[in-house]
């Protein structure tokens, strides 16, 4: 991938870690292999791709930008390997911004809120199929190209983290400094999607 985009652009300026599944199943439920593929693709894909396009991204003083998630920061139930993989790719970009700290190298964590997208629908449930519908109302949500208008103007200001909506906002904040209360919170919010496997 980096290779072909030297060959045909001839340099690359900015890498966006885009490319993301879900899942949605209780824990103590799921067959742990859709927990592994889940984190293959979120967090196991970031680390390839940043990793083969830095040598290029280094030279050129770009950026490395990561899709994160309020996930990453406030664990949702029924999201075991999402949760977990965008923790991870928080602390993981946490690191290579502080590594390229005297590179030049720009490292955005972006973390929109719940956005109209076709995650909710590819989203495995506890078996690895598909859970075909979106338990939301995608209609309510930011766009997704609000969400990257937003992405794109943080790139260009070179910002560390950017967290999107009024909801995600509050939802890292509370979770920081009341983490037992956002549990039931969490919880209460979470169990009213359409079948969701907490009541």
């Amino acid at each position: 991938m980096a290779a072909e985009a030297i060959r045909v652009y001839g340099k690359i300026d900015v890498l966006i870690n885009n490319a993301g599944i879900s899942m949605r199943a209780l824990f103590e439920e799921v067959d742990l292999d859709v927990v592994r593929k889940v984190m293959d693709i979120n967090f196991y894909g970031v680390l390839y791709a940043t990793q083969s396009c830095l040598p290029e991204i280094m030279k050129n003083k770009g950026s490395v930008v990561g899709i994160s998630s309020i996930a990453g920061y406030r664990g949702l139930p029924g999201r075991t390997g999402y949760s977990a993989s965008k923790f991870a790719l928080n602390g993981f970009l946490e690191v290579l911004r502080t590594e390229m700290l005297k590179k030049g190298v720009h490292v955005l964590t972006a973390c929109p809120g719940f956005t109209a997208s076709n995650i909710r629908k590819r989203s495995l449930v506890n078996d690895g199929s598909a859970q075909g519908e979106s338990p939301r109302d995608e209609a309510t949500m930011m766009t997704a190209q609000e969400c990257a208008r937003h992405i794109y103007r943080a790139t260009v200001k070179r910002k560390k983290v950017i967290i999107l909506t009024a909801q995600g906002k509050l939802t890292v904040f509370l979770n920081k400094w009341f983490p037992g209360w956002m549990d039931k919170i969490v919880y209460n919010v979470m169990a009213k999607e359409h079948g969701a496997p907490i009541q």
